[in-house]
């Protein structure tokens, strides 16, 4: 069956699920299945085969759009998944084309979510393309100018939360869109500013996003001796997990005598091809915390699959590192599994080392 849902595609397979909840079986009593076009003969899977493929096709830049559709046809499942990936790679999602094809009513719920983990500027810059599609399609036949983006929001305009932008986003972006009267345009800044300040129509909390959560790998506490340094070489972990997460970053050790600045390259992988990396800095205060190192964007890893998560550090200062290591770590709901990578070049093993954290989303 999954071979033939890859010959259909995303699009197809999200339409045989709206024909198949659209087409009610005791109306058609001798329906069977639904010729794929251009194949005679050949029928449609069946919704459910339909649903399984959306979700293993399941990734940020067609979340939205799925969302949507798994709301419409009431599939809980899917819809909590696509919340997961929403939630956990919102920049991506809200900055996708999918984000403009979902209807009114998806985006409303969208934008009201308490753990949109972005700044929201992304919020409203992706609230805009989606206003300015809709402009611009047939069912509107309108110029997308913002008085008629302005109309086409109604009030999901007021559920984003411009007060929380920084005065410098809101007077680059907001301020300069014409989508806000004026009247509220100079209420803000005066919401930023003045000591006595306006009563506004917007939000003015921010929201909570996702709190990430931490593997820790080593029991024991860190050490400081003449025993590790980085050097520049890489320092690597391979890690399996029992269920889907979203992988953010690493903690990493820095100097054990002092303040220190660090270049760092830190690369995630699976069966040697890179699925994200990151050339980053961070600063150490020579205490034995490990630093949260962060990749661009939170990437999603499959449960029972192998990972390989490395870090390049630039200085030769003697660092912290530890012992003791765990082959298997039990986080909340999520169960790890550590193994030694062929890629460790300065010594870091399941046993002790490096990359004594990962920072993850479930």
């Amino acid at each position: 069956m999954a071979s033939a849902l890859e010959g259909w595609g995303l699009w197809s397979a999200t339409q045989a699920v709206s024909h198949a909840y659209v087409t009610s079986p005791s109306k058609n009593p001798g329906y069977h299945g639904w010729e794929k076009p251009g194949g005679a003969g050949k029928r449609r899977p069946p919704a459910k085969a339909c649903v399984h493929f959306l979700e293993t096709s399941l990734e940020a830049k067609n979340a939205c759009i799925l969302l949507s559709q798994s709301q419409l046809f009431e599939e809980p499942e899917l819809t909590q998944r696509c919340w997961e990936v929403t939630d956990e790679q919102v920049e991506m999602a809200l900055q996708s084309e999918g984000v403009c094809e979902i209807d009114w009513q998806t985006l409303e719920v969208v934008v009201t979510q308490e753990a949109l983990n972005t700044k929201e500027l992304v919020v409203f810059e992706a609230v805009l393309n989606w206003a300015e599609a809709e402009a611009e399609c047939k069912q509107q036949s309108l110029l997308a100018t913002p008085r008629n983006k302005r109309h086409i929001l109604g009030p999901a305009l007021y559920l984003i939360r411009i007060p929380t932008k920084t005065l410098e986003e809101f007077a680059n972006g907001a301020a300069q869109s014409d989508i806000l009267m004026l009247e509220e345009t100079h209420n803000i800044f005066l919401w930023y500013t003045a000591a006595n300040k306006p009563l506004l129509d917007f939000p003015l909390t921010k929201r909570k996003g996702l709190a990430p959560q931490r593997c820790h790998r080593f029991q024991s506490l860190a050490y400081r001796n003449n025993q590790w340094r980085y050097w520049g070489r890489c320092d690597s972990i391979q890690f399996a997990e029992d269920r889907r997460v979203f992988v953010a970053g690493l903690g990493l050790y820095g100097s054990s005598s002092g303040e220190a600045k660090y270049s760092v390259k830190m690369e995630l992988k699976r069966l040697g091809v890179v699925l994200t990396q990151n050339l980053t800095r961070f600063v150490s205060d020579g205490s034995s915390s490990t630093f949260p190192v962060w990749f661009e964007h939170p990437v999603q890893v499959e449960q029972d699959t192998f990972y390989t998560a490395s870090a390049v550090l630039d200085r030769s200062e003697l660092s912290y590192f530890r012992q003791k290591g765990l082959t298997e770590v039990q986080c909340r709901k999520v169960t790890f599994q550590f193994q030694c990578s062929s890629n460790s070049t300065n010594g870091t093993r399941v046993q002790g080392g490096q990359i004594p954290k990962l920072i993850f989303y479930a």
